[in-house]
């Protein structure tokens, strides 16, 4: 196992809540710090770790945000998984964003699932039901081979569950190319829309259609590689593939 600083979390081995104010969830703890406390729209607002890993555990993509060395802020997309208290990150060991994160640069880390188009009758009061997620904290780069290689599992695993174990495991030069990076899950909110529009009083008896449109994210059936050999059919987490609150 790698080092890590005194305060910093040990790394693990290897009904949601609506804007009307009578079904509003239960108050949920304190935000750990005040970067992470909602200004605007309390209510949606979460600081409860149930639900943070929830919408953490059914994202698939993570949005990895700094502030590079000339002052520019610098956002991209990036696979991930949550193994217990902390959010495993990887790319090339090029990159510039994971090569500024690993030397300490404060780090903010966002996932969003959006499940609906809210149509008001105002143009105003459109919106979205959502569920979402920020932490902010110092990510530490994981060296260890033997971390790093249960890391990119836990990564491959929360893509496909059951996938790790059909596939060719990460070379020795190929782990070299790679950093692997986890952030601790300690400053983290969730927000949280859903419901119907919320029209002013007095559009409610205008002519216009209101209401919802569901989203929802689902796999189609799987294609194979055109050089995939005959015979080799697609193991059954392939063709059952579901993501976690998904149809």
């Amino acid at each position: 196992m790698s080092a890590r600083s005194p305060g910093r979390s040990a790394r693990p081995s290897p009904s949601p809540p609506v804007d009307d104010a009578a079904r509003r969830p239960p108050a949920s703890p304190e935000p750990a710090s005040e970067r992470v406390r909602l200004r605007r729209r309390r209510e949606r607002g979460s600081y409860d770790r149930e639900a943070i890993d929830a919408i953490l555990d059914e994202a698939l993509i993570a949005h990895l945000g700094i502030t590079d060395a000339e002052g520019r802020p610098v956002v991209i997309p990036t696979l991930h998984a949550r193994h217990g208290d902390l959010v495993y990150c990887h790319g090339s060991t090029a990159s510039r964003v994971l090569r500024a994160l690993a030397t300490g640069a404060p780090a903010c880390l966002t996932v969003s699932l959006l499940d609906g188009l809210v149509l008001a009758r105002s143009a105003m009061h459109h919106s979205a039901n959502y569920r979402s997620a920020m932490l902010f904290g110092t990510a530490s780069a994981i060296d260890d081979p033997g971390e790093k290689l249960a890391a990119l599992r836990a990564i491959i695993e929360h893509i496909v569950p059951g996938r790790w174990a059909d596939v060719r495991a990460p070379s020795e030069n190929e782990l070299k190319a790679t950093s692997v990076l986890a952030i601790p899950i300690e400053e983290a909110s969730a927000k949280i829309r859903n419901g119907p529009p919320l029209d002013d009083e007095a559009d409610y008896a205008l002519p216009a259609w209101a209401g919802v449109i569901p989203l929802a994210s689902r796999s189609e059936a799987p294609e194979p590689d055109p050089l995939l050999p005959l015979g080799i059919a697609p193991p059954p987490y392939v063709t059952a593939y579901r993501r976690p609150g998904g149809p």
